[in-house]
């Protein structure tokens, strides 16, 4: 069996391809914080004026979408009728699970601890000048 096809190429699988960071790399070389600032800018001018599409896109990035679907009103009323509270069962969970499970929860304390030394240092390293202020980049 020959390692080409009918028209003489060697079969392969080889495929070249740009990847998602090249394109970032070209995207964050080409736009200034100067000018993405303008960008959002405008589009607040554009949101206070009334365009719908310029809310959307603030509200996506202020405040985000959902993470999950809101209830049904047929939901709400048996969950009042029943008197069950999703937010408090869903906040209960964790404090339920520690108590039934101690053994898995052992370096509960331990793990905070480091999430909470890595937020302080995120927080270090991503703090923005205040206004005015000048900045490197």
């Amino acid at each position: 069996m020959s390692d080409s096809d009918e028209d003489g190429y060697i079969k392969g699988s080889a495929r070249h391809r740009r990847t998602q960071t090249d394109y970032m790399s070209i995207l964050l070389d080409a736009v200034s914080l100067e000018d993405w600032r303008d960008v959002v800018t405008s589009t607040l001018q554009a949101a206070k004026d009334g365009d719908h599409s310029a809310r959307m896109w603030l509200t996506q990035y202020l405040v985000g979408k959902p993470d999950s679907k809101a209830p049904t009103p047929l939901t709400v009323v048996v969950q009042q009728w029943s008197g069950e509270d999703p937010v408090a069962k869903k906040l209960a969970e964790p404090i339920i699970e520690r108590t039934q499970y101690p053994m898995l929860h052992g370096d509960d304390e331990w793990k905070e601890e480091i999430r909470t030394e890595i937020a302080a240092e995120l927080g270090k390293k991503t703090s923005t000048p205040a206004a005015g202020e000048e900045h490197d980049g």
